[in-house]
């Protein structure tokens, strides 16, 4: 991983993505924080970064809220911890680990090592339970509904807090404030902790957190709606040439040669056995490339150059108008997969899952259900969104239905301004409009305290990253806010602290 930030951000996310879905096309499930692999060299997990932390493992409960005796049972949970620039009874700041390896978000979450001198604050990133080495029941934690049953944001949330209050005790630094980060379904789970737990943290900066995708709070197409812009905002000929694309798929797969012919002109390592494997591996390439369209050269899905959606579409533009659209799309696509121009095939149909995200399913089945949908000005086929559709594929591959509306009902969403302003304090919400999840975040002030910083070119929680000189004057001025605020309230903390004594 590059020395940037994740997100952040998740991605992320995925968060539910319950993708769209038209009659005669398969669910696609983009997450918040995702990573799939189509490259042949990366079917292998890639060697873990260097990153300045320790590892530690934690005697986690598996189950904080019953008194059974299966709730007794222990199992250890990753953390890493760097304490380089701390110094006794400084403040710590935690990362709420999103849903993979915890690596793979501290290697891309350069901003909190950025800014750790001038806090002289101690490092802490929690891997979330079932993701990483954090496996509640080993190899048999994805086994059935029985064990995945514990996975869910409550527990993880609960992990955060009984860790962070052991690490503080440990530390024989109980007067530290806390400060959570967290970016995608990270930063949700940051935004959610500073309103489940503000004993625990006096704020959180949540990047690029969708905690309004739920219920109907945010229009179902929103996300997609999102990514078209930033693909039309380009170049309306490379919208146009997308979005015509999927039919020319659907008409060459029906002819009698037709997965022949794609396997050859979309280079496959095998031959296909299904266009839709095709449709997701394009639909994959524009959306993910639209959440990361970083204003400078990144590595934290796959190598792209900065502002990549620019780049597919000098791509599109610069094709004979005598291609068909679909030959013009996969070009563009083959950036996402191949920018450094190395593979001489693409493993289209078996990704792999190289970061450990693949409990997501689980979560988009349970409490994380977000409808998604694409609308006839959507650059992919318009869709809808069938939940006894979805509720029955749940049941089919977990044997469990999903609770539609409970993470609204768990922390609310619905009249987030009225609620918060007076019930919520010290929480920054991040977003940038190029990312299509900034649709489902907060977008405006909701007390002088709760803070909304929205840039018009940012994408998928970019201030996560490590500063780079590069870096647009923008995106500087954007982390030099939230060190200001973050400032503010450790002063206020310490202020308060020294009147009590």
């Amino acid at each position: 991983m590059a020395s940037s930030s994740p997100f952040l951000f998740l991605i992320l996310l995925t968060i539910s993505l319950t993708i769209p879905r038209t009659q005669s096309t398969p669910t696609f499930f983009p997450r918040l924080t995702t990573y799939q692999s189509s490259l042949r060299k990366q079917d292998k997990p890639s060697k873990k970064p260097e990153i300045p932390f320790k590892t530690h493992y934690f005697p986690q409960l598996l189950d904080h809220f019953t008194f059974q005796p299966q709730s007794s049972k222990i199992f250890y949970q990753k953390y890493l911890v760097n304490n380089h620039y701390w110094r006794q009874g400084g403040p710590i700041f935690v990362y709420t680990g999103n849903e993979g390896n915890i690596e793979w978000f501290a290697a891309n979450t350069g901003f909190m090592l950025d800014i750790a001198p001038k806090f002289n604050a101690l490092l802490v990133f929690i891997e979330h339970r079932f993701y990483g080495e954090s496996m509640p029941f080993g190899k048999d934690s994805y086994k059935s509904a029985e064990t995945l049953g514990y996975l869910n944001s409550q527990q993880a949330l609960a992990d955060f807090a009984v860790l962070i209050r052991s690490l503080k005790k440990n530390h024989s630094s109980e007067a530290s404030p806390v400060v959570v980060f967290g970016g995608s379904y990270g930063g949700m789970l940051a935004a959610w902790f500073r309103l489940k737990y503000p004993h625990m943290a006096i704020g959180a900066l949540a990047s690029s957190a969708p905690i309004l995708q739920f219920d109907d709070i945010t229009p179902w197409s929103s996300f997609y709606d999102g990514v078209t812009k930033d693909y039309k905002d380009a170049s309306l000929n490379c919208y146009e040439v997308i979005k015509g694309s999927w039919q020319e798929l659907e008409a060459l797969s029906a002819q009698k040669e037709g997965l022949a012919e794609l396997s050859k002109n979309f280079r496959t390592c095998k031959n296909l056995q299904s266009m839709y494997s095709v449709r997701n591996w394009l639909w994959e390439a524009f959306v993910y490339t639209a959440m990361v369209n970083y204003p400078t050269e990144a590595n934290f899905m796959m190598p792209l150059p900065a502002y990549p959606v620019h780049e597919m579409c000098k791509i599109i533009d610069g094709i004979s108008p005598g291609a068909t659209k679909l030959s013009k799309a996969f070009a563009a696509a083959s950036l996402y997969y191949n920018y450094s121009r190395s593979e001489k095939c693409f493993n289209v149909e078996n990704g792999t899952d190289a970061h450990g995200l693949h409990g997501w399913g689980w979560q988009a089945c349970t409490e994380m259900v977000m409808p998604m949908i694409c609308s006839n000005e959507s650059m992919f086929p318009p869709s809808s969104y069938d939940y006894k559709e979805f509720a029955e594929n749940c049941w089919t591959k977990y044997g469990v239905t999903p609770c539609p509306h409970w993470i609204t009902t768990e922390y609310g969403g619905h009249r987030i301004e009225q609620v918060l302003k007076r019930s919520g304090g010290n929480i920054i919400f991040s977003n940038g409009m190029q990312d299509p999840w900034s649709r489902g975040g907060v977008l405006k002030n909701i007390s002088a305290t709760i803070t909304a910083l929205v840039t018009e070119k940012g994408a998928h929680h970019v201030d996560f990253r490590s500063a780079t000189k590069e870096d647009p004057e923008w995106l500087v001025q954007q982390r030099r806010q939230e060190v200001e605020i973050i400032q503010k309230w450790i002063d206020e903390y310490y202020r308060d602290i020294k009147q009590e004594r």
